[in-house]
């Protein structure tokens, strides 16, 4: 799967910047509303080694995942245990589906 340039959610478009690093943060992923912006890191900034396909993939669903449950106003949006469980699903599923 290939990381998009941009979603819609609602009313609201986001862009997506892909990163060696994202400025400013060691995480892989980050969401910024106001801006509707979604940053992800291809690498570790500890050891510059590339982070696993998957990983970069699932890290694209877990902001994905923040910026619905934003949409819908849902007290989730702000779990990261939540996040994190629902994002790995929405993975499995999307990197196994078969056409």
């Amino acid at each position: 799967m290939e990381i998009p340039k941009t979603f819609t959610i609602g009313k609201h478009a986001y862009k997506v910047e892909v990163h060696k690093h994202i400025p400013g943060t060691d995480s892989m992923g980050q969401i910024k509303y106001n801006q509707r912006l979604v940053q992800i890191a291809t690498h570790s900034s500890y050891d510059l080694k590339a982070h696993p396909k998957r990983e970069v993939i699932d890290t694209f669903w877990h902001e994905v995942t923040h910026a619905i449950l934003k949409d819908m106003g849902h007290d989730l949006e702000s779990n990261e245990r939540f996040v994190n469980a629902f994002a790995d699903r929405l993975t499995d599923v999307i990197v196994s589906a078969k056409l």
